[in-house]
């Protein structure tokens, strides 16, 4: 049992409380406050006291009182534990939690998932014996040197698994060197932004587009510029009449985030001819791009770049699980070695991981689950987009997307999409509001839901009614 105490600095003997007081005000707080929770079990009186500095006497009454009040209960050679009976009480003092408002943006405010979270794969899918399975014999192989630093670009094993993979299920002919193991997409981005571009860069990014990327590129001081997409995906042209002099451009070519249209061929070759002629790098962003239900999926824009001039980003957390914490990068040759010294100096993903998932695509694992979620996902796309119909009406209309992981679903002229985000968070329901990823002030409104928890068309209708609720 885990031992917990309050976090907290030593207490003070020119305090105007006695130092038992102050003790016993500390854990009295953090039971109220939910810090420590009922059942925790907390250090022993001489722990405790050698811990923060004073006599064992003084946590002694602290403990007593905290007995007598009924906060605490001894356990005899268990311990003491915070009284399993207890329900967490907000302190007086505490300021009252908030409220989403039309105006803030709805991410979920808890680690769990929210019905129609969006960039969460199925869960309740995932092999978890599988996996443990494989740690566990990952653990028992471990020799000493491994629990040194891992290699700064990831583990060789599994670049060559994600080169592997890449060359049979994107089209994408690299080798290991050039493939980066990073701990996501925004570590992702932050090396590409370092390596390629400067401060004050105008850099292409997709309207309406994913809004971290924005972030991302504001705060490497470059210059986004958004480009407006259309049903074949970035409009070429009008990049070039925004900004013909941009050394950069950030696309999701596969499934355009968050319409979901695939860029067009002719688009794919317009975008790879201005890189070449402008000397300007393309980013693709292939966030999903394994989960396509209309076809066989697309090969990657990266497939068609003769000249060198592509940085290909993906991420196994919204394959597999997202507290996995992996992506990876497959930069140009020409590029590898710059990139091996950024990742020396902004350091690595987590050995034992790399060295678990290694495992899991080599043995034939990883494409095997890719096939089972693609047809799950297909299933259950379907499932939600009938059940939220027949839930909502003509009140919001969705649209099932040809790939990815969620749905849109647009809204009647006069309804405003934060304002329903914003609601639907109050009452533990997940979406995000489509006008928030674009650039323009008169975005496009709609609600952008995610699908792959979704378990049945029942569910999706039991839920759709609470959203109808709402409006």
């Amino acid at each position: 049992m885990i031992h917990a105490t309050p976090p907290a600095a030593p207490p003070s003997a020119a305090g105007a409380e006695p130092l038992y007081r102050q003790v016993y005000e500390r854990f009295r707080n953090a039971i109220a406050q939910g810090t420590l929770k009922p059942g925790d079990r907390i250090p022993s009186a001489r722990a405790l006291a050698r811990e923060l500095g004073v006599a064992r006497g003084t946590v002694e009454v602290a403990y007593s009182l905290l007995v007598s009040e009924g906060y605490l209960q001894p356990r005899g050679q268990a311990g003491t534990v915070v009284s399993p009976d207890l329900q967490p009480q907000a302190s007086a003092s505490a300021p009252p939690p908030a409220r989403a408002t039309a105006d803030e943006s709805p991410w979920p405010r808890s680690s769990g998932v929210l019905p129609f979270q969006m960039g969460v794969p199925a869960l309740d899918a995932f092999p978890r014996k599988l996996w443990a399975r494989l740690g566990a014999r990952q653990l028992r192989a471990l020799q000493a040197p491994e629990l040194a630093y891992p290699p700064t670009g990831g583990l060789p094993a599994l670049r060559g698994a994600t080169a592997a993979y890449l060359q049979v299920a994107r089209g994408i002919h690299c080798q290991p060197s050039q493939v980066f193991i990073t701990s996501g997409y925004n570590h992702t981005m932050r090396l590409v932004l370092q390596a390629m571009f400067e401060p004050g860069d105008e850099v292409w990014m997709e309207d309406p587009g994913y809004p971290p990327t924005r972030m991302l590129l504001e705060q490497a001081r470059l210059r986004p510029v958004p480009v407006p997409v259309d049903q074949d995906g970035l409009l070429v042209g009008a990049g070039l009449d925004r900004a013909p002099g941009a050394r950069g451009a950030v696309v999701t070519p596969a499934h355009q985030s968050p319409l979901c249209m695939s860029l067009s061929l002719p688009r794919r070759q317009a975008l790879l001819d201005w890189a070449e002629r402008c000397g300007a790098w393309i980013v693709e962003d292939d966030y999903d791009g394994e989960y396509r239900y209309v076809s066989r999926p697309l090969p990657a824009l990266k497939s068609l770049d003769a000249q060198g001039r592509v940085l290909y980003a993906g991420t196994f957390s919204k394959v597999l699980f997202p507290g996995l914490r992996l992506a990876y990068l497959v930069v140009p040759e020409a590029q590898a070695a710059r990139f091996e010294q950024l990742c020396w100096l902004s350091g690595g993903a987590p050995a034992l991981t790399q060295a678990i998932l290694a495992a899991f695509m080599a043995e034939g694992h990883f494409g095997r689950h890719i096939q089972r979620m693609r047809k799950l996902y297909a299933e259950r796309r379907d499932a939600a987009a009938a059940g939220l119909a027949d839930a909502l009406g003509s009140r919001l209309r969705i649209e099932p997307q040809p790939g990815g992981m969620h749905l849109v679903a647009r809204m009647e002229p006069g309804q405003g999409d934060r304002q329903l985000a914003a609601r639907m968070l109050e009452q533990g329901l997940y979406a995000e509001a489509l006008s928030r990823w674009s650039a323009s002030p008169d975005g496009q409104q709609a609600l952008l839901l995610g699908f792959t928890n979704i378990a049945s068309q029942a569910q999706a209708r039991e839920l759709g009614l609470r959203i109808r609720a709402l409006m």
